[in-house]
């Protein structure tokens, strides 16, 4: 059982920029500025939005790609990642990487692996924001001073020391100071309200401002129960009465099968050297580096939220779903957790057999109707609902 215990841009990311939202504190639009800024990449043109865009609940905005590969080009366009982008809203209260042992789970940290442990800035969310501008995968910046003299460059270089004081673009006697306020800036925007709004029809219930259809109803009373959904994707508000977060940041293996369509399969030996035989070992393959006994968290990712899980800008938009993009529907991945261990489901068998969850999913023994009442409800949780006077 899991524990229940987070000017503007440049011209080339001019286009995704949205308009939604509260107005920003100028580290929040500052942050936003970076997020947008097609410019840090080598070659130009790579935004953090690129695979992360708000109209698709800040995942991947492309539907070709979600139908297909799922995972997502970097700058290098024939370089591609290994995972499908995770949403970068609702992630800021994620806990430094930490083991309950109470639980025997591990909570917190960022990236479907947990790599973006918090341990050095005491911020996992800023240090996931570092990640990718280095990473010859993403966004392909030969280096930290590279991404600091991109940022002095840009039309909003001035809000830069505005928010953190003259000389706070350093590129020379501070590079790892400047990189952290630039990741800094990032997560204070991915934490901000226009990221975060808490504005889904189910926020508007709780509220008592709007009313779940039956159908919606039946599906929030099977997530809390009968399909044991909200073990780890929390429903409820906290303590302190803070809407629920849909994760409760700790990590599972679902048994999800190899997504033969990935790229990173084919990727040249430099960058997979098994090739066709690589195996996603998740929040284990990190452990490993430092643990002796990290084999129990071998297959492991993290729980994603379930907020805005059903966002997309057009009703005929594909979402893929799951850590490697194998589901290309809400209804396949519930029907997934409903039957994957019902003999005769013909499910294909997990990329990483040990440590499946078997208690929580697997044979749920729900109806076609229970599956799809579930499936409406998870729609109640996209930003953007308007209540009905």
């Amino acid at each position: 059982m899991h524990v229940k215990t987070i000017i503007l841009p440049s011209l080339l990311g001019l286009a995704l920029m949205p308009t939604m939202g509260a107005a920003l504190e100028p580290i929040e639009q500052l942050g936003k500025n970076l997020f947008f800024d097609s410019s840090l990449s080598t070659p130009p043109g790579q935004s953090c939005a690129a695979c992360h865009a708000p109209e698709a609940g800040f995942t991947g905005p492309t539907s070709a790609i979600n139908a297909g590969i799922a995972v997502y080009p970097g700058a290098i366009h024939n370089r591609f990642g290994n995972r499908k982008p995770p949403t970068a809203a609702y992630g800021g209260d994620s806990p430094l990487l930490n083991y309950d042992e109470a639980e025997e789970v591990w909570i917190g940290g960022m990236f479907w692996d947990g790599r973006a442990t918090g341990w050095t800035l005491g911020d996992p969310l800023a240090e996931q924001a570092q990640g990718p501008f280095l990473n010859n995968l993403e966004q392909n910046m030969p280096h930290v001073k590279q991404v600091i003299r991109r940022v002095a460059k840009s039309n909003y270089a001035g809000l830069f020391e505005e928010v953190w004081g003259p000389g706070s673009l350093d590129d020379k006697k501070d590079v790892a100071g400047t990189y952290e306020r630039i990741a800094r800036s990032i997560a204070a925007y991915e934490r901000s309200s226009e990221v975060n709004p808490f504005s889904s029809k189910y926020d508007f219930y709780l509220k008592g401002e709007a009313t779940l259809t039956p159908q919606e109803a039946s599906g929030l009373a099977l997530f809390e129960g009968k399909a044991m959904c909200s073990a780890c994707h929390i429903s409820q508000p906290g303590l302190d009465g803070k809407p629920p977060l849909f994760t409760d940041f700790t990590y599972d293996n679902l048994g999800i099968p190899k997504n033969p369509k990935n790229p990173f399969y084919s990727a040249p030996k430099s960058v997979n050297r098994d090739g066709k035989n690589w195996v996603d070992p998740g929040l284990g393959g990190f452990l490993q580096s430092f643990l002796s006994n990290y084999e129990s968290e071998l297959g492991k990712h993290k729980v994603p939220t379930l907020r805005n899980v059903d966002l997309r800008p057009t009703p005929d938009f594909v979402k893929a779903y799951g850590h490697n993009g194998y589901f290309k529907s809400l209804e396949e991945i519930v029907h997934f957790y409903n039957t994957r261990d019902v003999p005769g489901a013909g499910w294909p068998a997990p990329e990483v057999p040990q440590n499946v969850n078997t208690d929580e999913l697997g044979n749920l023994g729900l109806t076609a109707d229970e599956e799809a009442a579930i499936v409406a409800f998870m729609k109640t949780l996209s930003d953007g609902y308007t209540p009905t006077p």
